[in-house]
């Protein structure tokens, strides 16, 4: 269910609808949350949209793969993984690096 929020004038139900089903149609892979339809005369309106947070999954570079688990790596993989050399950045790394305006 679509909130829908109309500012500026009045519209019926029907046109309501319509403007949803427009939406979905146009962002089908968006979950919208709430609507903001502002009547700017009697023929035009201006339309936001607030959409729902996405869950996402976080996804990594391993080993020259993207990845967003590590399950699906034979063995090989995973010694990969397993023995790589992970480097530190230091502040002291950047001590005589300025930035000019």
């Amino acid at each position: 269910m679509i909130k829908v929020n109309v500012t500026g004038g009045n519209l019926s139900d029907k046109e309501k609808d319509a403007y949803v089903r427009r939406a979905r149609t146009l962002y089908p892979e968006r979950r919208i949350k709430e609507m903001d339809i502002k009547v700017v005369d009697g023929d035009y309106v201006d339309i936001e949209y607030h959409y729902d947070t996405a869950p996402f999954q976080r996804i990594r570079r391993v080993t020259g793969y993207l990845a967003g688990t590590l399950d699906r790596f034979n063995n090989a993989k995973k010694a990969e993984v397993r023995d790589r050399v992970k480097h530190d950045i230091t502040v002291s790394d950047f001590e005589d690096v300025y930035l000019e305006a």
